[in-house]
């Protein structure tokens, strides 16, 4: 795998790591159509623990672990993420076919609301070594009464994924002590974000921000300073600053269901603000097989273009 500059260049911001850490980035980075542009676009389907097999019933194929997988090669995407069953449903098949992420911690809204936003460990970083896995995933909740408890567990978890090679992915999801606007409010993800890069990650993982500013701090500190929040590529660029100012890879969620032409353009404005991908999950294995790939393939040449 002869790496390109570009490849180069973001692997050498990761000054601490190890080689073959560093090598299973590359992996992420080189595979698929977007390997070697320092663009990723993942699949990720976690969803089911979260909400259920309610999750599936728009499209029954996708019930099927192996259909994951197979999209996932089809569209020719950087990589995988799932939890431990879904992976290893499938791991012989498509062994060395696609870079896989183990999605180590999981919810369910069966759960009581009572209880603070919270996540079980379930996955190991030994299952991640045993599945051939490029890396691990693990999801935080900034403003949580949980969050202090999960950045302990994600500190451990990380030490040991990186003394094994393995990469680190945070999905950094901010709930709890927020108004349900708050929790996609620019100055919530920007700061979730950058707790992710401080907690070690290598790939953080963020919902797209609206204009909406939660924190009566941040609103004095963002209007002195002028800080740009009008635009999704305003927002974008300013999540991707907090994130070491571009020292390390960010990608976004795609987030709720919404048509093909909104997702193209959310896809734009995350060329544009500088961003480093997108991962797409129910908006992609809800929809028919077909047209989810076009509708992928569409999506990685938003992303082969220049910023």
């Amino acid at each position: 795998m002869r790496l390109t500059q570009r490849v180069k260049k973001i692997l050498s911001h990761y000054e601490s790591d190890n080689p073959g850490t560093k090598a299973k980035l590359a992996q992420l980075m080189m595979h698929g159509r977007l390997g070697g542009t320092g663009k990723m676009i993942i699949l990720p389907v976690d969803q089911g623990f979260e909400h259920g097999p309610r999750t599936f019933v728009s499209n029954p194929d996708a019930f099927d672990p192996l259909y994951h997988f197979q999209m996932a090669v089809d569209a020719g995407l950087a990589a995988y993420a799932a939890p431990l069953g879904w992976l290893e449903a499938g791991a012989d098949t498509f062994a060395d076919m696609i870079p896989t992420i183990l999605k180590i911690n999981s919810s369910n809204s069966l759960y009581s609301k009572d209880n603070p936003p919270d996540q079980a460990i379930t996955g190991s970083i030994d299952d991640a070594l045993r599945l051939g896995c490029s890396a691990i995933g693990f999801t935080i909740y900034p403003g949580s009464d949980a969050s202090l408890e999960m950045f302990e567990e994600i500190r451990e978890l990380s030490a040991e994924a990186k003394a094994c090679g393995l990469a680190v992915v945070i999905w950094s999801y901010a709930r709890g002590a927020l108004s349900k606007a708050g929790e996609t409010a620019i100055d919530v993800i920007a700061y979730g974000a950058h707790m992710a890069a401080l907690l070690g990650a290598h790939i953080i993982k963020v919902k797209l921000p609206t204009a909406h500013l939660e924190n009566e701090e941040a609103k004095k500190v963002y209007s002195q300073h002028k800080v740009k929040v009008d635009t999704l590529e305003d927002r974008v660029r300013h999540v991707v600053q907090s994130c070491f100012k571009g020292r390390r890879l960010v990608i976004f969620s795609g987030g709720e269901a919404k048509d093909v032409n909104s997702i193209y353009e959310d896809a734009k404005a995350i060329v544009a603000g500088g961003g480093n991908g997108l991962i797409i999950g129910r908006n992609s294995f809800q929809r028919p097989r077909a047209e989810a790939l076009s509708m992928l393939t569409g999506l990685t040449d938003i992303f082969k273009q220049p910023k």
